[in-house]
């Protein structure tokens, strides 16, 4: 399964990009045992300024067809790593091909959007700016990793 993240906003030469980029980069290292990639980091800003909406159908052209697609949302479900891990894990051994992680931006995602996801997740009740959640799905998508290799990364 080749799983991407699709956000709004750009991470421009920040610490928050260095921190994605080398989490993603060990990701993918020790996740394609498990029959799971990394597509690029779909990054998509709206120019024209139509709100959620506008978003919602810039990012659903990215999509492939017949993916699951993860929204992160702040009235998700907290799930804890190893069940976020049992999701991906399950989809990659099912033959899903894609998988989405979707992040919005300010006004977070639209209705269309979330009602076409597989799984609404959040980070807590606490929001966070886009660029930091970014962050954490990409330790999380690691993390996954970890768990499925058996590292003692992840401890429970």
């Amino acid at each position: 399964m080749k799983i991407s993240i699709s956000a709004i906003g750009r991470l421009r030469n920040s610490p928050e990009k260095e921190l994605v980029d080398n989490y993603l980069s060990r990701f993918s290292k020790l996740s394609k045992p498990f029959g799971i990639s990394l597509n690029p980091v779909v990054e998509i800003e709206d120019k024209k300024g139509g709100g959620t909406m506008s978003e919602a159908k810039l990012l659903m052209k990215s999509f492939q067809r017949n993916s699951k697609i993860i929204a992160l949302d702040e009235r998700g479900l907290v799930l804890s790593s190893l069940d976020f891990t049992k999701y991906i894990s399950a989809w990659a051994s099912d033959g899903v091909g894609y998988c989405h992680l979707v992040i919005g931006g300010a006004d977070g995602l639209d209705k269309t959007l979330l009602d076409k996801a597989n799984l609404q997740i959040s980070f807590g009740k606490m929001v966070w700016p886009h660029m930091l959640a970014r962050v954490m799905l990409a330790e999380q998508l690691y993390r996954s990793a970890t768990i499925l290799a058996g590292s003692p990364y992840h401890r429970e």
